[in-house]
């Protein structure tokens, strides 16, 4: 069964179109991945699915209930954690988490056995007593994903929840996830971290507004046109602009895109000898190093990066 459905979903701020016909679906005790850039329209998808604003055109449903016409009805069925969770930095964790719980009207009964399960659940067991404000980045996280679960919501909305957080917290933090997905809870979850979207059971590119592809990661990776091939090189962002200027220059070109990696500069192409050769040249003739060219397979940046350089016409991604 659908936990999500959404049919041309529109919302526009005056000239602005933020979200430009969207249709999906998730279904229900997965983990779908919203993924994009920042302004590609993620948060604004969010507060339309979660009721928090009204589209322009458009419909969609959530745990079965209109996003609309029963607006009430999707927020007791749901958990939402936005970027800037509402935590109260002067109470103590124990107090969030109750404070969440009378807003969303569980019972006392039972209470006390659901929180000391859900800190448990997060390891913040050992820091209940400690007041919000004096938590790390990670256990902050940590704390909103355990006041937005406080009422057992059947879908789970998160909004960039890694944002800004270390790697080992965000390690933790999808580790939770996964264990929510034994409880059949539905999670729909946004980022910028590609990485991050390797994770999900399907996910969704989006950029300007607009659904860019659909599918399991491998699906999604299988959009990737033509060969990429992996330049290595010390003098990597060099590298990159000299193959936008002179490989990416025309609308002719048999190369697509042309991506920073680090150390390494990814090159996607329909010929792959020939642009290996003509690479190999260009960087001999500007004294440019390299530690050798391969072909590899793609990553979901390299989808993204290829697929946004069609939809804007060929244009090369300028992105590092």
């Amino acid at each position: 069964m659908e936990a999500i459905r959404a049919e041309s979903l529109t919302k526009s701020f005056g000239p602005l179109v933020a979200v430009n016909s969207l249709t999906l679906s998730v279904a229900e005790g997965e983990i779908f991945g919203l993924v994009g850039p920042d302004g590609a329209g993620k948060t604004t998808t969010m507060r339309l699915l979660t009721s928090i604003m009204g589209p322009t055109s458009g419909d969609a449903w959530v745990a079965g209930h209109h996003v609309v016409r029963e607006a009430e009805a999707v927020k007791e069925d749901i958990g939402y954690m936005s970027q800037r969770f509402g935590l109260y930095p002067d109470l103590s964790v124990m107090e969030n988490i109750n404070f969440y719980a009378d807003i969303y009207g569980v019972p006392r009964k039972g209470r006390t056995e659901r929180i000391d399960r859900l800190l448990a659940f997060s390891n913040l067991t050992p820091f209940k007593k400690r007041l919000a404000g004096n938590l790390s980045g990670g256990m902050k996280q940590k704390l909103g994903l355990a006041c937005a679960l406080i009422h057992t919501p059947k879908v789970l909305f998160l909004d960039e929840p890694t944002n800004g957080v270390d790697p080992v917290s965000r390690r933790d933090f999808w580790r939770i996830l996964y264990q929510l997905l034994r409880e059949k809870v539905t999670i729909f979850v946004s980022t910028a971290y590609l990485d991050e979207a390797e994770r999900c059971n399907r996910l969704a590119l989006i950029h300007a507004g607009r659904l860019l592809a659909v599918g399991t990661p491998d699906e999604v990776k299988r959009l990737t046109r033509g060969t990429i091939l992996e330049v290595r090189s010390p003098q990597a962002r060099r590298v990159t602009t000299l193959l936008r200027e002179r490989l990416c220059s025309t609308g002719v070109s048999p190369v697509e895109s042309v991506g920073l990696f680090g150390d390494r500069v990814h090159v996607v192409t329909h010929v792959p000898q020939e642009t290996t050769a003509q690479v190999e040249r260009l960087l001999a003739d500007a004294n440019l190093e390299r530690a050798g060219i391969t072909a590899v397979e793609p990553t979901l940046e390299d989808v993204f990066i290829s697929v946004l350089a069609r939809e804007e016409g060929g244009k090369p991604d300028e992105r590092e």
